[in-house]
């Protein structure tokens, strides 16, 4: 179900990015905007001479839009009620059902991870290092484990860090790495919200405490 919706969202990616392309050849740019929205802000800006050629990709991105929304309401109405587990891990901002649902499904038992920090480097989020005499340079992400749940964390670090993400110390983290300079400063910040991310979400599935945004503390309470 969930494998289902991904290559839902991913089709209606493409066809957003197309719309954008052909436009923009045309000396038009359409107005940013969510993915969910897309086909009903951007349509009335399409040039007329494109209209033909875009309306059936529009209709289509609208049916995507309901197939992507009728999937949303039977994973958080029917799946996510299976595991209870999952309101616990959704705590964080920018988690959400779903990335949380894939996160329970993925790792299946929470015991395989005696430490919760070792989370992120078997999903692939910790750095790769190359030593070369004295130096290390950072190189990217290891990028091992599932790819689809990497892909939800690092959406899900792009929300905390976006401009409509709430205060948090996970945030001002991060974009105290992203004000570090360097043009790839984002999104390595981005790639280590979401490696926190994944720590934070296993935590919290192991003690089952109340996630604070603000203040949240370092060692986790002791199990009962």
């Amino acid at each position: 179900m969930t494998k289902s919706r991904d290559v839902l969202v991913r089709c209606r990616t493409h066809l957003i990015n197309y719309v954008r392309g052909v436009t923009k050849s045309f000396g038009k740019r359409l107005p940013k905007c969510s993915s969910e929205s897309f086909h009903r802000k951007t349509q009335g800006e399409v040039p007329m001479e494109l209209m033909a050629a875009l309306n059936p990709i529009y209709d289509t991105l609208a049916e995507l839009h309901e197939r992507v929304r009728e999937l949303d309401q039977v994973i958080e109405r029917q799946l996510a009620k299976k595991y209870p587990e999952v309101e616990v891990i959704a705590q964080p901002f920018g988690v959400g059902v779903l990335t949380a649902l894939v996160f329970l499904l993925t790792l299946e038992d929470k015991e395989r991870f005696p430490k919760s920090r070792t989370v992120g480097a078997d999903l692939g989020l910790r750095p790769r290092r190359a030593q070369s005499g004295d130096d290390e340079p950072q190189l990217g992400i290891t990028k091992s484990g599932d790819h689809y749940l990497r892909r939800l964390l690092v959406n899900s670090a792009n929300f905390v860090l976006g401009p409509f993400g709430p205060d948090s110390d996970l945030r001002r983290w991060g974009l105290k790495l992203a004000e570090r300079g360097g043009k790839s400063a984002k999104k390595r910040a981005i790639v280590a919200v979401a490696r926190k991310l994944a720590v934070l979400m296993h935590r919290l599935w192991m003690t089952g405490e109340v996630y604070q945004p603000l203040g949240y503390p370092h060692r986790p309470p002791p199990l009962s």
